[in-house]
């Protein structure tokens, strides 16, 4: 592998793999609003008095009953008023990080005033986000589009103030939906390219790991830090459903025992359980979500521990976890109706089949196996419930990867399985971006009618 190459995947990683302080689409919403705040106040306009955001029907469905971390609350209402009130945009996914009991008190006031609105976008985007902040007659906008911390428009009174390239014509004026023409430097920039831009496969994604140079890669080791305290943070709490908790508990240990995928489903789960229940501990997120970072992650890391491995091999299977995951996601999208749980256990599998010295063939055979395992775990939107998924997750994770090491591999005459890797994975992709289409919408249907 070429060092043009390698430097090129580590950007993928630091593009895909980055800190979230709770759940990336209400957080995501915050971004929004604070970056309109910011505007409103920078041109003279003062405070916001009133707030509207419209939202894809994704975005609505992933923020309806996920807490907020340091609130107690649930929702969209309260995260964009907490933009208003405590959020910073250069904080990125972050952007709640400086909130206190003033900032929530005014961000509850304008809630139960009736200042925060939040309606359905009508687009066929799946991650969108348009977020106005009023003050009179003066208005300032942000768009966010396709990845959760991508600001693709900010305009105040109509007037283009900034934003990436996708939003602007030849002019330079925004023009919100229209593909970029004013800076093809900026749209050809590693950071602005797709998953698929990459090019990646199975197999270039385990040389990768196996070859970069450690130093390039260490820094993935980030990911233990933050995801681990999760977990030990759920596990040591009453958060959510308590599932990990009671996984882990003396009392269940008669039908769990205490080997490591009782172990790696407790801790996983417990750091989905403190998350999804709005624990003020960021997580490591992958493809734009922590739940997915943490189950990349939790169990790699649970593994190693038990088999008191170095860091660098940890590093390295890190990597082949974050990136199998990045790379079958590419093929999803950001948001569908398919369960992300499905795609980062998938990953989580593959490392844990690299911590046992596994082979390319038997990874491949991990992801076989998943894929034909859990296909088809739906999304009902991001909820403290998710801890459950994630415990399923990785239970079929770790059975995947025990399996494929004893070369036991489910056959390509079973489902959506073919004899080769990427199009095994580019079946998954399709099932879960064009085929649970009007599945995404019947769910969406039933959580706005309940």
């Amino acid at each position: 592998m070429t060092i043009e190459r390698e430097l090129e995947i580590i950007e993928l990683l630091n593009k895909e793999v980055k800190p979230a302080l709770g759940c990336t689409e209400p957080i995501a919403v915050a971004l929004a609003v604070a970056s309109s705040c910011e505007t409103l106040r920078n041109g003279g306009f003062g405070e916001p008095a009133s707030l509207e955001v419209e939202v894809s029907a994704n975005i609505l469905k992933n923020g309806m009953g996920v807490g907020i971390p340091g609130t107690g609350m649930v929702g969209l209402h309260i995260a964009s008023a907490l933009g208003a009130t405590c959020g910073k945009s250069e904080y990125k996914l972050e952007v709640l990080k400086d909130l206190d009991e003033t900032a929530l008190a005014a961000a509850k006031r304008m809630v139960a005033e009736s200042n925060v609105k939040i309606g359905l976008a009508d687009t066929p985007v799946k991650l969108y986000i348009k977020a106005t902040a009023i003050n009179g007659e003066n208005r300032a906008e942000t768009i966010i589009k396709d990845n959760h911390d991508s600001i693709i428009s900010v305009t105040l009174n109509g007037n283009n103030v900034k934003g990436d390239t996708s939003a602007c014509n030849n002019a330079g004026n925004c023009i919100v939906g229209e593909d970029c023409a004013c800076d093809q430097s900026a749209q050809n920039s590693v950071a602005d390219k797709t998953t698929l831009d990459y090019k990646l496969s199975v197999k270039e994604i385990l040389e990768f790991a196996e070859s970069a140079s450690y130093e390039n890669i260490s820094f993935i080791l980030d990911s233990v830090k933050l995801n681990y305290a999760l977990a030990e943070e759920g596990l040591k709490n009453d958060y959510g459903l308590k599932v990990g908790k009671t996984i882990l508990a003396s009392q269940h240990s008669g039908v769990f025992g205490s080997s490591i995928m009782t172990y790696a489903m407790a801790a996983t789960a417990a750091a989905s359980d403190a998350r999804m229940a709005g624990c003020l501990l960021p997580a490591m997120s992958n493809s734009g979500s922590g739940n997915q970072g943490i189950t990349v992650t939790v169990p790699v890391i649970a593994v190693a521990r038990k088999m008191e491995v170095s860091d660098e091999k940890l590093a390295r299977a890190l990597v082949l976890s974050h990136l199998i995951a990045i790379h079958i996601k590419g093929y999803l999208g950001k948001l569908s109706a398919l369960c992300g749980c499905v795609i980062a256990s998938t990953g989580s599998s593959c490392g844990i089949v690299y911590l046992n010295g596994g082979s390319y063939e038997q990874i491949c055979s991990a992801i076989k196996n998943m894929v034909g395992n859990i296909t088809g775990m739906v999304c009902d939107g991001a909820k403290v419930g998710c801890a459950l998924k994630v415990a399923s997750g990785v239970s079929s994770s770790v059975q995947s990867a025990i399996l494929a090491l004893d070369n036991i591999c489910i056959s390509s005459n079973d489902g959506i399985i073919e004899d080769s890797i990427e199009k095994t994975i580019y079946n998954l992709g399709t099932i879960g971006s064009k085929g649970m289409q009007v599945t995404d919408k019947m769910i969406l249907d039933i959580m706005v009618s309940k």
